[in-house]
Protein backbone atom coordinates (compact mmCIF):
# COMPACT_ATOMS: atom_id res chain seq x y z
CA UNK A 1 0.00 0.00 0.00
CA UNK A 2 1.31 3.54 -1.01
CA UNK A 3 0.55 6.33 0.65
CA UNK A 4 0.44 10.28 0.15
CA UNK A 5 -0.65 13.57 1.18
CA UNK A 6 -1.60 16.42 -1.06
CA UNK A 7 -1.05 19.79 -0.32
CA UNK A 8 -4.10 20.76 2.03
CA UNK A 9 -3.94 22.82 5.29
CA UNK A 10 -0.96 22.51 7.55
CA UNK A 11 -1.31 18.78 7.46
CA UNK A 12 -2.36 17.74 4.15
CA UNK A 13 -5.09 15.16 2.87
CA UNK A 14 -4.36 11.57 2.96
CA UNK A 15 -4.65 9.81 -0.08
CA UNK A 16 -3.90 5.98 -1.11
CA UNK A 17 -1.99 6.15 -4.64
CA UNK A 18 -1.88 2.74 -6.69
CA UNK A 19 1.05 0.97 -6.98
CA UNK A 20 1.98 2.48 -10.58
CA UNK A 21 1.86 5.99 -9.15
CA UNK A 22 -0.88 6.67 -11.13
CA UNK A 23 -4.25 7.21 -9.59
CA UNK A 24 -5.21 8.55 -6.60
CA UNK A 25 -8.42 7.20 -3.80
CA UNK A 26 -9.24 10.26 -1.45
CA UNK A 27 -8.86 8.22 2.22
CA UNK A 28 -10.92 11.20 3.83
CA UNK A 29 -13.67 8.69 4.86
CA UNK A 30 -11.46 6.83 6.83
CA UNK A 31 -9.23 9.24 8.22
CA UNK A 32 -8.25 12.70 6.94
CA UNK A 33 -4.58 12.92 7.79
CA UNK A 34 -1.80 10.01 7.99
CA UNK A 35 -0.58 10.76 11.37
CA UNK A 36 -3.97 10.55 12.16
CA UNK A 37 -3.87 7.07 10.51
CA UNK A 38 -0.43 6.37 12.82
CA UNK A 39 -2.13 7.23 15.88
CA UNK A 40 -4.47 4.49 15.20
CA UNK A 41 -3.43 2.40 12.55
CA UNK A 42 -4.15 -1.36 14.01
CA UNK A 43 -7.77 -0.23 13.70
CA UNK A 44 -7.55 1.57 10.40
CA UNK A 45 -5.29 -0.35 8.76
CA UNK A 46 -8.10 -2.96 7.02
CA UNK A 47 -9.93 -0.11 5.70
CA UNK A 48 -7.18 1.27 3.99
CA UNK A 49 -6.15 -1.58 2.70
CA UNK A 50 -9.72 -2.20 1.27
CA UNK A 51 -9.04 0.72 -0.30
CA UNK A 52 -5.93 0.45 -2.18
CA UNK A 53 -7.22 -2.97 -3.23
CA UNK A 54 -10.63 -1.23 -4.23
CA UNK A 55 -8.23 1.53 -6.08
CA UNK A 56 -6.07 -1.34 -7.92
CA UNK A 57 -9.00 -2.77 -9.21
CA UNK A 58 -10.77 0.13 -10.76
CA UNK A 59 -13.76 0.03 -8.62
CA UNK A 60 -13.99 3.71 -6.79
CA UNK A 61 -13.58 6.83 -7.93
CA UNK A 62 -10.19 7.91 -8.66
CA UNK A 63 -8.02 10.80 -9.90
CA UNK A 64 -5.08 11.41 -11.54
CA UNK A 65 -1.93 11.41 -8.97
CA UNK A 66 0.23 14.26 -10.01
CA UNK A 67 3.46 14.21 -7.72
CA UNK A 68 3.62 18.08 -8.17
CA UNK A 69 0.63 18.13 -5.87
CA UNK A 70 1.91 16.26 -3.10
CA UNK A 71 3.42 17.48 0.54
CA UNK A 72 5.65 15.79 2.26
CA UNK A 73 3.45 12.58 3.45
CA UNK A 74 3.67 13.95 6.93
CA UNK A 75 4.18 17.50 6.22
CA UNK A 76 5.11 18.22 9.89
CA UNK A 77 5.94 15.20 12.66
CA UNK A 78 6.51 14.88 15.97
CA UNK A 79 9.87 13.72 15.60
CA UNK A 80 12.57 13.38 12.94
CA UNK A 81 16.09 11.45 14.06
CA UNK A 82 18.28 11.01 11.64
CA UNK A 83 21.04 8.41 11.65
CA UNK A 84 24.11 7.97 10.15
CA UNK A 85 23.98 3.97 9.14
CA UNK A 86 26.71 3.76 6.69
CA UNK A 87 29.34 3.89 8.70
CA UNK A 88 32.03 4.11 5.23
CA UNK A 89 30.81 7.60 4.68
CA UNK A 90 31.40 9.10 7.96
CA UNK A 91 35.02 7.09 7.39
CA UNK A 92 35.47 8.89 4.21
CA UNK A 93 34.69 12.29 5.56
CA UNK A 94 37.03 12.00 9.22
CA UNK A 95 39.86 10.42 6.84
CA UNK A 96 39.62 13.82 4.64
CA UNK A 97 40.32 15.89 7.49
CA UNK A 98 42.75 14.00 9.06
CA UNK A 99 40.55 13.44 12.21
CA UNK A 100 40.63 9.40 14.01
CA UNK A 101 37.65 7.48 13.11
CA UNK A 102 36.56 6.11 16.94
CA UNK A 103 35.87 2.88 17.19
CA UNK A 104 32.72 3.15 18.84
CA UNK A 105 31.16 4.26 15.91
CA UNK A 106 31.30 0.67 14.20
CA UNK A 107 29.07 -0.63 17.21
CA UNK A 108 27.25 2.51 18.85
CA UNK A 109 25.07 4.98 15.95
CA UNK A 110 25.55 8.40 15.76
CA UNK A 111 21.86 10.15 15.17
CA UNK A 112 20.86 13.63 15.69
CA UNK A 113 17.58 15.26 16.35
CA UNK A 114 16.21 17.14 13.37
CA UNK A 115 13.62 19.91 13.18
CA UNK A 116 10.20 18.87 12.05
CA UNK A 117 8.21 20.98 12.64
CA UNK A 118 7.91 21.73 8.13
CA UNK A 119 9.04 19.47 5.84
CA UNK A 120 9.30 20.23 1.81
CA UNK A 121 7.25 18.30 -0.62
CA UNK A 122 8.90 16.47 -2.89
CA UNK A 123 9.01 18.83 -5.41
CA UNK A 124 9.10 21.80 -3.44
CA UNK A 125 12.37 24.33 -3.66
CA UNK A 126 15.35 24.17 -1.83
CA UNK A 127 15.45 27.45 0.05
CA UNK A 128 19.32 29.06 -0.10
CA UNK A 129 19.66 32.32 1.36
CA UNK A 130 23.13 32.15 0.87
CA UNK A 131 25.50 30.35 -1.24
CA UNK A 132 28.59 30.57 1.16
CA UNK A 133 26.52 28.00 3.70
CA UNK A 134 27.46 25.36 1.01
CA UNK A 135 24.26 23.49 0.39
CA UNK A 136 24.40 19.80 -0.08
CA UNK A 137 22.10 17.16 -0.93
CA UNK A 138 21.91 14.21 0.69
CA UNK A 139 20.06 10.88 -0.20
CA UNK A 140 18.55 8.60 2.28
CA UNK A 141 16.19 5.94 2.67
CA UNK A 142 13.69 6.80 5.90
CA UNK A 143 10.73 4.63 7.82
CA UNK A 144 8.13 5.92 10.23
CA UNK A 145 7.46 4.02 13.05
CA UNK A 146 4.25 3.45 15.72
CA UNK A 147 4.48 3.57 19.03
CA UNK A 148 8.21 1.92 20.47
CA UNK A 149 8.06 1.04 23.97
CA UNK A 150 11.57 2.36 25.84
CA UNK A 151 14.07 -0.06 26.08
CA UNK A 152 12.62 -2.00 23.18
CA UNK A 153 14.73 -4.54 21.45
CA UNK A 154 15.93 -4.68 17.97
CA UNK A 155 12.82 -7.07 16.27
CA UNK A 156 10.41 -4.96 18.92
CA UNK A 157 11.47 -2.20 16.71
CA UNK A 158 11.48 -3.46 13.41
CA UNK A 159 8.02 -4.85 14.25
CA UNK A 160 6.99 -0.90 14.77
CA UNK A 161 8.26 0.14 11.33
CA UNK A 162 4.81 0.85 9.35
CA UNK A 163 6.40 2.62 6.54
CA UNK A 164 9.35 3.31 4.11
CA UNK A 165 10.52 6.34 1.84
CA UNK A 166 13.22 7.99 0.63
CA UNK A 167 14.39 12.12 1.76
CA UNK A 168 17.04 15.00 0.86
CA UNK A 169 18.08 15.56 3.70
CA UNK A 170 19.79 19.28 3.19
CA UNK A 171 23.05 20.22 4.92
CA UNK A 172 24.75 23.45 5.12
CA UNK A 173 28.03 21.88 4.82
CA UNK A 174 30.14 25.09 6.02
CA UNK A 175 27.88 25.68 8.76
CA UNK A 176 28.48 22.54 10.43
CA UNK A 177 31.88 22.86 11.76
CA UNK A 178 30.75 25.89 14.03
CA UNK A 179 28.53 24.78 15.02
CA UNK A 180 29.89 21.26 15.96
CA UNK A 181 32.80 23.40 17.84
CA UNK A 182 29.97 24.28 19.87
CA UNK A 183 29.71 20.82 21.30
CA UNK A 184 25.82 21.17 21.17
CA UNK A 185 25.13 19.66 17.78
CA UNK A 186 23.52 20.73 14.60
CA UNK A 187 20.81 23.66 14.61
CA UNK A 188 21.16 26.04 11.63
CA UNK A 189 23.42 23.89 9.49
CA UNK A 190 20.30 21.36 8.78
CA UNK A 191 17.36 23.03 7.13
CA UNK A 192 14.20 21.56 6.47
CA UNK A 193 14.17 18.05 4.57
CA UNK A 194 12.13 16.87 1.37
CA UNK A 195 10.32 13.45 1.38
CA UNK A 196 9.31 11.37 -1.44
CA UNK A 197 5.38 11.53 -2.85
CA UNK A 198 4.96 8.73 -1.32
CA UNK A 199 5.82 6.41 1.87
CA UNK A 200 4.94 2.38 1.43
CA UNK A 201 4.21 -0.27 3.88
CA UNK A 202 6.58 -2.56 4.23
CA UNK A 203 5.12 -5.84 3.21
CA UNK A 204 3.99 -3.83 -0.02
CA UNK A 205 7.92 -3.68 -0.80
CA UNK A 206 8.46 -7.58 -0.61
CA UNK A 207 11.84 -8.95 -0.73
CA UNK A 208 13.10 -5.53 -1.22
CA UNK A 209 12.57 -4.91 2.66
CA UNK A 210 14.19 -7.52 4.63
CA UNK A 211 16.50 -7.66 7.54
CA UNK A 212 15.77 -4.03 8.72
CA UNK A 213 16.98 -2.44 5.32
CA UNK A 214 15.65 -1.53 2.01
CA UNK A 215 17.13 -3.71 -1.10
CA UNK A 216 17.30 -0.90 -3.73
CA UNK A 217 20.02 1.16 -5.80
CA UNK A 218 18.88 4.68 -4.98
CA UNK A 219 19.06 7.19 -8.01
CA UNK A 220 20.81 10.36 -7.89
CA UNK A 221 21.01 12.89 -10.92
CA UNK A 222 22.61 16.40 -10.59
CA UNK A 223 21.19 18.80 -12.75
CA UNK A 224 20.52 15.81 -15.32
CA UNK A 225 23.66 14.11 -15.49
CA UNK A 226 24.00 10.67 -12.96
CA UNK A 227 25.63 11.17 -9.69
CA UNK A 228 24.95 8.38 -7.69
CA UNK A 229 23.57 4.91 -7.66
CA UNK A 230 24.52 3.23 -4.47
CA UNK A 231 23.07 0.37 -3.34
CA UNK A 232 20.71 0.97 -0.01
CA UNK A 233 21.20 -2.54 1.11
CA UNK A 234 24.82 -2.61 0.89
CA UNK A 235 27.41 -1.22 3.47
CA UNK A 236 24.75 -0.13 5.79
CA UNK A 237 26.27 -0.94 8.80
CA UNK A 238 23.34 -0.65 11.25
CA UNK A 239 19.80 -1.75 10.14
CA UNK A 240 16.65 0.36 11.07
CA UNK A 241 15.86 -2.00 13.54
CA UNK A 242 18.87 -1.05 15.32
CA UNK A 243 18.67 3.02 14.82
CA UNK A 244 15.51 2.67 15.99
CA UNK A 245 16.46 0.69 19.59
CA UNK A 246 18.87 3.23 19.52
CA UNK A 247 16.13 6.12 19.63
CA UNK A 248 14.36 4.32 22.10
CA UNK A 249 17.24 3.60 24.76
CA UNK A 250 15.72 5.94 27.20
CA UNK A 251 12.61 7.48 26.03
CA UNK A 252 9.46 6.27 24.49
CA UNK A 253 8.92 7.37 20.87
CA UNK A 254 5.30 8.38 19.68
CA UNK A 255 3.52 7.25 16.42
CA UNK A 256 4.68 8.85 13.79
CA UNK A 257 8.40 9.27 14.46
CA UNK A 258 10.88 9.08 11.24
CA UNK A 259 13.90 7.42 11.25
CA UNK A 260 16.66 8.15 8.83
CA UNK A 261 19.52 6.17 7.73
CA UNK A 262 21.60 8.96 7.03
CA UNK A 263 23.39 9.39 3.47
CA UNK A 264 23.42 6.06 1.63
CA UNK A 265 27.02 5.19 1.08
CA UNK A 266 28.54 2.47 -0.84
CA UNK A 267 32.95 1.51 -0.99
CA UNK A 268 34.27 0.96 -4.06
CA UNK A 269 34.35 -3.09 -5.36
CA UNK A 270 38.46 -2.84 -4.19
CA UNK A 271 37.84 -1.62 -1.02
CA UNK A 272 38.45 1.67 -1.36
CA UNK A 273 36.53 5.05 -1.33
CA UNK A 274 33.75 4.68 -3.70
CA UNK A 275 34.48 6.23 -7.92
CA UNK A 276 32.31 8.21 -9.87
CA UNK A 277 29.56 6.49 -12.16
CA UNK A 278 32.14 7.94 -15.12
CA UNK A 279 35.22 6.34 -13.58
CA UNK A 280 33.03 3.06 -13.51
CA UNK A 281 31.90 3.12 -9.58
CA UNK A 282 28.37 3.44 -8.60
CA UNK A 283 28.83 7.31 -7.61
CA UNK A 284 27.86 9.57 -4.53
CA UNK A 285 24.77 10.66 -2.34
CA UNK A 286 26.04 13.46 -1.06
CA UNK A 287 28.56 16.19 -2.47
CA UNK A 288 30.39 16.36 0.81
CA UNK A 289 31.26 12.59 -0.40
CA UNK A 290 32.64 13.11 -3.67
CA UNK A 291 34.61 16.53 -2.09
CA UNK A 292 35.76 14.17 0.31
CA UNK A 293 37.40 11.62 -2.56
CA UNK A 294 38.88 14.19 -4.33
CA UNK A 295 40.63 15.79 -1.41
CA UNK A 296 41.66 12.25 -0.08
CA UNK A 297 42.71 10.90 -3.79
CA UNK A 298 43.86 14.48 -4.96
CA UNK A 299 44.70 16.75 -2.36
CA UNK A 300 41.84 19.15 -2.30
CA UNK A 301 38.18 19.18 -3.20
CA UNK A 302 36.79 20.42 -6.37
CA UNK A 303 33.15 19.72 -7.39
CA UNK A 304 31.06 22.96 -5.84
CA UNK A 305 28.31 22.98 -3.53
CA UNK A 306 24.82 23.40 -4.99
CA UNK A 307 23.90 26.99 -6.07
CA UNK A 308 20.66 28.65 -7.40
CA UNK A 309 19.15 27.19 -10.16
CA UNK A 310 20.82 23.50 -9.44
CA UNK A 311 18.66 20.40 -10.05
CA UNK A 312 18.08 17.68 -7.78
CA UNK A 313 16.39 14.22 -8.59
CA UNK A 314 16.18 11.24 -5.82
CA UNK A 315 14.48 7.97 -6.58
CA UNK A 316 14.33 3.92 -6.01
CA UNK A 317 13.15 1.81 -9.45
CA UNK A 318 11.32 -1.61 -8.99
CA UNK A 319 12.36 -4.25 -11.34
CA UNK A 320 10.50 -2.31 -14.28
CA UNK A 321 12.89 0.84 -13.92
CA UNK A 322 9.23 2.40 -12.45
CA UNK A 323 9.71 4.49 -9.05
CA UNK A 324 8.28 2.61 -6.38
CA UNK A 325 8.23 5.93 -4.02
CA UNK A 326 7.92 8.24 -6.46
CA UNK A 327 10.77 11.07 -7.33
CA UNK A 328 11.99 13.66 -5.39
CA UNK A 329 13.22 16.39 -7.76
CA UNK A 330 14.08 19.87 -6.27
CA UNK A 331 15.42 23.06 -7.71
CA UNK A 332 17.59 25.19 -5.54
CA UNK A 333 16.58 28.77 -5.21
CA UNK A 334 17.83 32.13 -4.06
CA UNK A 335 16.21 33.35 -0.60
Amino acid sequence: MKLASLKQGRDGKLVVVSNDLAWYADAGHIVATLQAALDDWDRLLPDLQNLATDLEHEMIPMRRFHEHDAAAPLPRAYQWADGSAYVNHVALVRQARGAEMPETFWHDPLMYQGGSDGFLGPRDAIPLADDSWGCDLEAEVVVVTGDVPMGASREEALAAVRLVGLTNDVSLRNLIPGELAKGFGFFQSKPASAFSPVFVTPESLGDWWRDGKLHRRLMVDLNGQPFGRAEAGVDMTFDFGTLIAHAAKTRKLGAGTIIGSGTVSNRDSDGGPGKSIAAGGVGYSCLAEVRTVETITGGAAVTPFLKAGDTVRIWAEDDKRHPIFGVIEQVVAAE
